[in-house]
């Protein structure tokens, strides 16, 4: 079926009030990054109620597929644009569309909106006209009020009628970029890309945060993180990532602070250079993937230490969730296959084999002043590189590279 739009429908911006038009404004951006391979072949016309994606010709099942990933849609439908002067014409379209989308001895109803009061009929009636029409047309069809397999909805606009027989979910939420802008800390694990998707999900936008540490960090590992992170880009057509040189700063960790202490004079670190670089870009918060208890620095001792360091709001999105519950989540916007492939993150090097789980506060501010924390700061934060990640771009494709060289 040759459909002429696709009609999307807001979640929560219904609800938003006198900010109502900026959401929808922010929408219609996020979409139109989402869709730069195919915007030049499409015409996008947000409205108060609907945002209407007409196709001009274009095949509608890759632009409903972009469209399942972007935050603050309810719903949308593949739709025909009918001539509403001419009834039996829109009967006829209707057909056609119930013939090439509803099957045999299914059930169906008919549901009209008539945003247009001057037409004709009104609800009841079109319901009544359009529905013994399709019976007469396709006796196999039963008609049935209630949970019924297909649904015809009819909406009577000024501009004509609009019809379609699919209702697919969209991703919800609010759109990215209407709650702010942050930063994210990426590792190559399970629970940060988790923590970014629910991030972006509120309206979020983020900048990726990864450290890593060559020569002990390979090559493949910051790749794994990009990949990540073009993982998620189809929530918001495009995310910066930012790599954070770390070697120096772990060397001296390593050779200056006892054992114990290691990891969490680490994390210190990579706090305080996330919270320069947010300041440096204008983003108001820190977004981790931390989970309560799950390891010896996510305690909520360790947490205290480690955020010490700042005054910046910390969010987690995953610090509640049981690592089962983060793992569902990961393989629904899957990122977990990816997540699980087994290259070394700056995390995990020089991991000590007993790391202080309830830390104290004055020992990691004294044993922080055994390392030069400005110049280590400093050489780290001119050493960063910021890199558009784009849907589309080859970092979707070089999951089955990464593959083959474990084979």
């Amino acid at each position: 079926m040759e459909y002429s739009e696709i009609m999307v429908r807001y979640g929560e911006l219904s609800t938003k009030g006198k900010n109502r038009r900026a959401f929808i404004g922010r929408l219609q951006g996020n979409i139109v990054k989402a869709l730069h391979q195919y915007v030049d072949q499409l015409t996008i016309r947000p409205k108060r109620d609907r945002l209407h994606i007409e196709l001009n010709g274009t095949d509608a099942e890759p632009i409903m597929d972009v469209l399942s990933h972007v935050f603050g849609i309810q719903t949308f439908s593949p739709s025909i644009k009918v001539d509403k002067d001419d009834l039996d014409h829109v009967k006829q379209v209707a057909l056609e569309l119930v013939n090439a989308t509803v099957p045999a001895g299914s059930t169906f109803k008919v549901q009209t909106k008539r945003a247009d009061k001057q037409f004709p009929l009104d609800t009841y009636g079109m319901d009544r006209e359009m529905g013994d029409f399709l019976t007469d047309a396709r006796p196999d069809l039963q008609v049935q009020m209630k949970r019924p397999d297909a649904t015809l909805r009819v909406e009577v606009r000024v501009d004509g009628i609009y019809l379609s027989t699919e209702t697919i979910q969209g991703a919800g939420g609010l759109p990215v970029g209407t709650a702010g802008h942050a930063t994210m800390m990426l590792s190559g694990g399970i629970d940060s890309p988790v923590a970014a998707y629910l991030a972006l999900k509120r309206g979020v936008d983020i900048e990726m945060v990864h450290f890593f540490s060559p020569p002990y960090t390979s090559e493949n590992a910051l790749n794994k993180a990009k990949q990540l992170t073009a993982k998620l880009t189809p929530y918001v057509g495009r995310i910066n990532f930012i790599q954070v040189p770390f070697t120096h700063i772990q060397e001296e960790i390593k050779a200056k602070v006892p054992e114990g202490y290691l990891m969490t004079i680490q994390r210190r670190l990579m706090l305080r250079l996330t919270e320069a670089i947010s300041e440096q870009r204008g983003d108001l918060a820190i977004f981790n993937g931390e989970s309560v208890g799950q390891v010896a620095s996510q305690t909520l001792s360790s947490m205290a230490a480690i955020n010490d360091v700042t005054t910046m709001p910390i969010v987690r999105p995953v610090a509640t969730m049981d690592k089962t519950e983060i793992i569902a989540q990961a393989e629904n916007i899957d990122t977990y296959e990816l997540s699980i492939m087994p290259f070394e993150d700056c995390c995990t090097i020089f991991a000590p084999p007993s790391p202080k789980t309830q830390p104290k506060m004055d020992k990691a501010r004294y044993y922080e002043t055994f390392i030069d924390v400005d110049a280590l700061m400093k050489e780290a934060l001119d050493g960063i590189e910021v890199t558009e990640i784009k849907v589309g771009d080859e970092y979707m494709n070089q999951q089955q590279d990464i593959i083959a060289e474990l084979l």
